[in-house]
Order: structure tokens, then C-alpha cells, then sequence
């Protein structure tokens, strides 16, 4: 079994991808040769072998090293995959972090999911982009320097970052005990957003980031990394409203609508907190999937009159990931007495309000967005106690403009997770 030295500050500094797969294939120092092997195959040069017995880091970084992704003169810090007009066609940009602060991380991205608001916000479909636009907010990597201030983080710790990056940290939302960061006015999103200094905030399709430590995450060490980065955001998003509107009770019904990135996110985190869930789904085809594989307890297509009229006023709430134009009236008649609907998708049209069936149940309709730092925390930590990871297919980065198309046909399954550390070097 090859034992691989551990590297020096300045080792690190010099090779940070090396050390981030170093934390990955040998976390005690000692690696299983054929797995070792295999990393080299993935992310070095297939050719090379490693050497029996003790291996200096130097040497283990040799195993690794590949061509940049983009030279650029001057030479940059980091390179990123960008849209640069709302065509959001994405290509290498190469661009420059800043330098690592009294309170920053700096983080090694391994693993980059893809969310459906990256293809929204690269084509401007929100209104607002700011180009050049690196996206990218379910990121997870490895931390490979920390600032002279921080204290929950070392080089070497597994670490993730979210769809937030700052804010102003003293203003009611932020404050404890709320500690919603997302509804603060000053909020830092973690691209397409300007910083304080100024600067352009760029996202997760990228070689590293830099990031204060409140915003930084640590992650679950029993989850492979790629089915941990989609819980950044489809995982918080649908788990903060079960929280935050009581539906996390065992034995309480919960129907999930859509069965995407944020649905079956939504059916395993229910099911982790002992939900009895129902899936309602535009598609017979998704049914064995939701019941066999995700352990959803039962399925109800919603074109379907008498299995809709079935299930009338059968769940204590129902979260809606549809990001298309639905009925919310065919809803709200499955809630029971005091039901709640809350909404997680973002429809380009305006969805009609059932003002008499809201009457008439004592209803509630809400929206929901993400959640705080600390409620992201709590949810990673639930999941890694439950073993909940997402359901991904894994791409490399030069993919990513053909995974956003086959995201617009709801062709995967059920989140792609771009491959950082594996294709795209600086």
C-alpha cells in the first residue's frame, strides 16, 4: 500500500489540485494502490504508474499534472467556464480570485452541480446579467489555505459553498437567532452578483474560489463529493420549507410535484425525515423510479382525473418544484383542512390563485427560497446521518452547453455535476 508523504504550506500552495485529490485518494497518507491507479487515470496522465512504497508529494504531483485548460497573457489564477452574452453559450475564461484574507478559505473545486437558475440567469431570463458570468452554486472541494482569522477550517478539510457568499451580517435577517442570510437587502449571491469591493462575483464552473468562512460549508465525510454538491441548492431549497412550514413531522403526508433535481431531492429528504410521500407527476413513466428507487409511497399522475379526485384532501402539505405554468387549484384540493402549498419552482408566467379552494380548506399558499448558512448546515449534516446524496450523472466541463440542452428537455437524470477537477486545470 504506497504511503504518500504529506506536502508542505508552500507544497500545497504550489500544487493545489494535486493536494485536493491527495485528500481524496490518500486522506491518512496511505492509498490503496489500485485506487490510486484509477485517480491516475481519471485526473493524471493514464501512461504513469505509481512507485512502490513511500512516494514524496513532489512525486504524487508529477502523477497529476496536466496542460491548463487556457493560457491567457497575463497569466490569471484561475479559469472558469462563462457565458458572455445571453446567447449563454459557456467557453473557458480565464480570470483572477483574490488573494486569500484574514478571514477567507480558499477551496479547491473537485465538483460543480448544475442548477436549472444557471440557465435562466446565463441567458438573461431574469433580467439583470451581469457578462462575463461564470455560474455555478452547488460547489464542493477541498480547502487548500485559510486565513490567519479562521478557526473552523484547516488545508485538507472537505468544504462547500452554496448560493451565498456574503452579506452584511448585522441587519435583523442575518442576525442570530433568524440567521437567514438569503433575505438580507446586502446579500452576495455567488455569481452574477457585485461584490463589496466592486468586483463581479463569479461561480463554481471554476478551478477554486475564495470565500469567508461564515459562508463555507463543511460537508458530510460519507458522501462521495459529486452526490454532495447538488445539496447546496436543491437540497436546501426543499428542505428549508419542510423545516420552516412543519412538515417534517413522521407520519405526516407530503406530495411532491415534479419529479427533477429539486423533486427527487424533496422525496429523499421526506422520506429521511419518516414522511409517507406522494408523488405527483405529469409522467406514468417516472412512476417504478419513484417507488422502487427513491421510496416514494405512492404515485399519482396528475392528468388523471379519478386518481386526482382519489387523493382529495389526503396531505398535510405539497411541495411544488414545477418551474412551468400548472394548475394550483387541482393542488390545493389535495391539501387536508389547514394544508399548506408551498412553491419552490419559478414558472415564467404567473400562475392563477384558487382563492374559493383556498377558502374553503383554511389554506396556505407560500413560496420558499433557500435557506440560511446554519439551516444549510443542519440539512448537509441531516443528509450525511441519512446517507442522502443526489441521484447524478456525472460530465466534464467541455459538456456543459449540451447538458444545458438536455436540461431543457428534462433529459437527466436527475442532476448533472460537472467533473472540475477532472477537466477543467489552471
Amino acid at each position: 500500500m504506497p504511503r504518500i508523504y504529506s506536502p508542505s504550506s508552500a507544497e500545497i500552495k504550489e500544487h493545489p489540485r494535486a493536494f485536493a485529490i491527495f485528500r481524496q485518494v490518500a486522506p491518512t497518507g496511505e492509498a490503496n494502490a489500485e485506487a490510486l491507479q484509477e485517480y491516475i487515470k481519471l485526473y493524471g496522465e493514464p501512461s504513469k504508474a505509481a512507485a512502490e512504497g513511500e512516494i514524496s508529494f513532489g512525486d504524487f504531483a508529477a502523477l497529476f499534472a496536466k496542460p491548463a485548460t487556457q493560457r491567457s497573457e497575463p497569466p490569471t489564477n484561475c479559469i472558469g467556464y462563462a457565458a458572455h452574452d445571453k446567447s449563454g453559450i459557456l467557453s473557458p475564461f480565464p480570470f483572477d480570485r483574490r488573494t486569500v484574507g484574514p478571514t477567507d478559505v480558499r477551496i479547491q473545486i473537485t465538483h460543480a452541480g448544475i442548477c436549472h437558475s444557471d440557465l435562466h440567469q446565463v441567458k438573461n431570463e431574469w433580467g439583470g446579467s451581469i457578462y462575463p458570468m461564470v455560474p455555478g452554486h452547488e460547489i464542493v472541494g477541498i480547502v487548500t489555505e485559510v486565513g490567519s482569522e479562521v478557526t473552523k477550517f484547516k488545508p485538507g478539510d472537505r468544504a462547500g459553498v452554496g448560493c451565498m457568499v456574503d452579506s452584511c451580517g448585522s441587519c435583523e435577517m442575518c442576525a442570530e437567532p433568524r440567521g437567514e442570510e438569503q433575505f438580507c437587502r446586502r446579500c452576495v449571491y455567488t455569481y452574477n452578483c457585485i461584490q463589496p469591493d466592486g468586483t463581479i462575483a463569479q461561480g463554481g464552473y471554476s478551478s477554486h474560489i475564495v470565500v469567508t468562512e461564515k459562508f463555507v460549508l463543511r460537508l458530510p465525510d460519507n458522501l462521495s463529493l459529486e452526490e454532495t454538491a447538488p445539496l447546496l441548492c436543491a437540497g436546501i431549497t426543499v428542505y428549508s420549507p419542510m423545516k420552516h412550514f412543519g412538515l417534517d413531522k413522521p407520519g405526516q403526508k407530503l406530495g411532491v410535484v415534479g419529479l427533477g433535481g429539486l423533486g427527487h431531492m424533496a422525496v429523499k429528504i421526506a422520506k429521511g425525515l419518516g414522511l409517507h410521500v406522494t408523488v405527483i407527476s405529469t409522467s406514468l413513466k417516472k412512476k417504478e423510479e419513484a417507488l422502487t428507487v427513491l421510496g416514494a409511497d405512492e404515485f399519482v399522475v396528475s392528468s388523471d382525473a379519478e386518481a386526482m379526485k382519489s387523493a382529495i384532501g389526503s396531505l398535510d402539505g405539497v411541495i411544488d418544484t414545477v418551474s412551468a405554468k400548472h394548475d394550483l387549484n387541482a393542488l390545493v384540493g389535495l391539501l387536508k383542512l389547514d394544508g399548506k402549498l408551498v412553491l419552490v419552482g419559478v414558472p415564467d408566467a404567473p400562475l392563477e390563485m384558487p382563492s374559493m379552494a383556498l377558502i374553503f380548506k383554511r389554506a396556505t399558499v407560500s413560496g420558499s427560497l433557500i435557506g440560511g448558512i446554519k439551516e444549510t448546515q443542519e440539512m448537509l449534516d441531516f443528509c450525511g446521518e441519512k446517507g442522502i446524496g443526489a441521484t447524478i450523472e456525472k460530465i466534464p466541463i467541455d459538456y456543459v452547453n449540451t447538458a444545458y440542452e438536455r436540461m431543457l428537455k428534462s433529459d437527466v437524470r436527475y442532476r448533472f455535476v460537472i467533473d472540475i477537477q477532472g477537466s477543467l486545470i489552471c
